[in-house]
């Protein structure tokens, strides 16, 4: 093999010539390569799109570069000329080159590496090792993506979804995420937390695929029940039991609360202060409590029943989910009538609540399932927004939650295309 073509098959090029090669000044500082380099003719004046061969339509605008992989310590460019083809579906268009993506000034090879370093590694790092911007990387990630998208189908035997939202940016922007059960991966996900947002996803599902979901968890939100009720009305939807404890939490707190208050205008602070300070107690379970904490909770019995009645009318909801799915029905029964008769005006309200979701939280007793795993990949998220800091948005942000949470982020180009190093 001729020491030129060993040269582009190291830098991961393919499908063209080497004409020539120079030395010139590169930035801070570095030596730049640069390789002139002329397109096969098997692969000349394809469309960028299709693929199709068309026919010459002019030369564009003449010499173009693509950023390579460093050749050690000097950057490394090719140079090629880049005419416009025209293609019978697609019009006039800059003929497409081997080695690189639609519009980039990268070669693919390049590109493969940013994103394979970007879902691993900080902004600074990939600036410093590559020596690209981060606004740079984003454009990357989301033409990696496109690609990726075309080679890995994220909808592939999709049965049993979670879907959920989660804040990415301050002023209440939220995205809507939906996670496949049987995988744990992010499958789709798109700005916004409404019906029209939710659609979208069930849109680029299609109509068959959505025939097949038979399980879909979510949490109370009115929108996303309405949405799945009507694209897919034969598929089981079940209530997170995260959010129906959390329900019965926050209405023990506003118990605790209205008590403190009640006592404070008493008078009898010593009291309001001891039950302010009694809050983790009530919040922990049973198991995971020292023994200080059991202590305060034997107080509470003993000083104020309203209290310890709404500590144990939590209880007994949580524990409810850890039942098998009859004793769970039965004791959601027994809540559900002990709730009312406990004048605790959040619990009240709380059993009218669950009665208008029983159908779906019977549905979780049944099939177990929750949506632990969509949490689960929203707290990823929330750490993907603050390395995505700088993109300026959703874009770029979701095409990194896509590389790194839906499994489809390239492998290094030396192990993806094993054959250049043969």
């Amino acid at each position: 093999m001729r020491s030129k073509n060993m040269l582009l098959k190291a830098l991961g090029v393919e499908g063209c010539v080497m004409l020539d090669c120079r030395w010139e000044d590169g930035t801070s500082g570095r030596p730049r390569m640069v390789f002139c380099v002329r397109v096969v003719r098997r692969e000349r004046h394809r469309c960028p799109h299709c693929g199709r061969r068309g026919s010459g339509y002019d030369q564009g605008d003449g010499v173009r570069r693509w950023r390579v992989p460093d050749v050690g310590l000097s950057e490394a460019v090719i140079e090629a000329n880049a005419p416009r083809m025209q293609c019978k579906e697609h019009g006039v268009l800059v003929a497409r080159v081997p080695w690189a993506r639609s519009a980039s000034g990268f070669s693919r090879a390049f590109e493969d590496t940013v994103a394979w370093l970007a879902v691993r590694t900080d902004k600074s790092a990939i600036g410093e090792l590559l020596g690209v911007a981060w606004r740079t990387v984003g454009a990357i990630l989301e033409r990696v993506l496109r690609e990726q998208r075309t080679l890995i189908d994220p909808f592939a035997n999709v049965v049993k979804i979670g879907i959920d939202e989660v804040s990415y940016r301050k002023h209440h922007k939220y995205l809507t995420v939906v996670v496949n059960h049987e995988t744990g991966r992010l499958i789709w996900a798109a700005p916004g937390r409404n019906s029209a947002t939710l659609h979208t996803f069930f849109d680029a599902l299609g109509p068959e695929r959505t025939a097949k979901i038979q399980l879909v968890s979510a949490d109370a939100a009115s929108w996303i029940a309405a949405v799945v009720t009507g694209r897919c009305p034969k598929a089981t939807q079940t209530m997170d039991p995260f959010h129906v404890v959390q329900w019965a939490t926050n209405a023990l707190d506003e118990c605790r609360r209205d008590i403190v208050n009640d006592l404070r205008q008493k008078g009898e602070l010593e009291r309001a202060k001891a039950f302010k300070n009694s809050m983790w107690a009530l919040r922990k379970n049973p198991e995971n409590m020292c023994a200080k904490q059991q202590n305060t909770l034997a107080h509470l019995e003993r000083e104020n029943q309203p209290l310890y009645r709404a500590y144990l009318l939590k209880e007994t909801l949580r524990q409810t989910f850890q039942l098998a799915p009859v004793a769970a029905k039965s004791q959601l029964d027994d809540w559900l009538r002990w709730a009312p008769r406990s004048k605790l005006a959040p619990f009240i309200k709380l059993a009218a609540t669950i009665r208008s979701h029983r159908r779906r939280i019977e549905a979780a007793f049944e099939t177990g399932l929750s949506n632990a795993r969509v949490e689960g990949t929203n707290t990823r998220l929330r750490l993907l927004t603050r390395v995505a800091f700088g993109f300026h948005s959703a874009e770029p942000l979701l095409a990194l939650a896509m590389l790194k949470l839906g499994g489809m982020c390239p492998r290094l180009p030396h192990k993806r295309y094993p054959r250049l190093c043969q």
